[in-house]
């Protein structure tokens, strides 16, 4: 499932950079008023990372999976490597 900026979020930015997909967008969409995720990107780093980047340097825990976009650990690799091809 990928993953989600909610409202507790401080705009600290300090998700963009480790995100292997370039998921991470800064700009206004749906509720979250700087920085979000687009699910059609995110594969919480399945098959570039270990663990979801995004969630190691978030400082204030706002990242969260997005319950409107589940996938399994297999349909998220295939989106990785399509995304990498």
């Amino acid at each position: 499932m990928a993953m989600m900026i909610n409202n507790d979020c401080i705009d600290c930015g300090a998700c963009v950079t480790v995100c292997p997909n370039d998921a991470i967008n800064e700009g206004a969409a749906t509720d979250v008023p700087v920085y979000w995720i687009d699910a059609e990107r995110c594969t919480e780093c399945v098959g570039a990372h270990e663990e979801r980047q995004c969630i190691e340097v978030c400082p204030v825990d706002c990242i969260v999976p997005n319950p409107d976009c589940q996938e399994t650990q297999e349909e998220l690799l295939a989106k990785y490597q399509r995304l990498h091809e």
